[in-house]
């Protein structure tokens, strides 16, 4: 997991299940009102709309800007930690399309967050500290498995799969571009398995 998303407690005691529910609930809906909203985005609504009292949220996250920073590595963790979930429960190229949309909820969800999470880095914290690594760590093994498998082309590296993705991302990333983004999507899939007999 990234930093910030660990089911561990300050003390360093793992967190009770009711705890690391509400704190999964905070993070969800933060994500969504922050994109709504942006700065002016109110906590106490991120508190109803999650279930929790006040006392809670400010307990998990005591400043505005801490609250943002552990949405957005939230969200990372959640599409990086998908990588072997998805492998797991399907063939590799189905797996690595799945993880494709992800990437593009994720991106969406950084667009929408966008002008809150600059005021996190002008406090001096970057967020997108590990971003990319943890990404292409994640793009790697989808793509190795898929590769292994034969079912796409072996010659397109995790950087090169990254860039197209974060186009597809700049283009289509606003929610109701999503048909777009999907169709984008696979027509970049089609490209991997050009050359690649079935």
């Amino acid at each position: 997991m990234t930093a910030g998303t660990s089911g561990a407690s300050d003390a360093g005691r793992p967190m009770r299940a009711d705890a690391r529910r509400n704190r999964e609930k905070i993070l969800s809906v933060a994500v969504r009102v922050f994109a709504e909203e942006g700065l002016d985005a109110h906590l106490e609504r991120i508190a109803k709309e999650a279930g929790v009292g006040s006392g809670t949220l400010y307990r998990n996250f005591p400043t505005r800007e801490a609250l943002i920073e552990a949405a957005y590595r939230n969200e990372l963790s959640r599409l990086c930690d998908a990588a072997p979930d998805l492998l797991a429960a399907m063939p590799p190229r189905e797996a690595l399309r799945a993880w494709m949309g992800r990437f593009i909820d994720y991106a969406t969800a950084k667009l929408g967050m966008a002008e809150a999470l600059r005021a996190v880095v002008d406090s001096g914290v970057n967020p997108y500290a590990h971003s990319r690594e943890l990404m292409m760590t994640a793009l790697t093994s989808l793509l190795d498995a898929a590769t292994a498998a034969g079912t796409i082309r072996s010659d397109i590296s995790a950087a090169d799969m990254f860039a197209a993705l974060t186009g597809v991302a700049l283009a289509s990333g606003k929610p109701e571009q999503r048909e777009q983004a999907e169709r984008l999507l696979d027509l970049t899939l089609d490209g991997l398995r050009y050359g690649v007999t079935d």
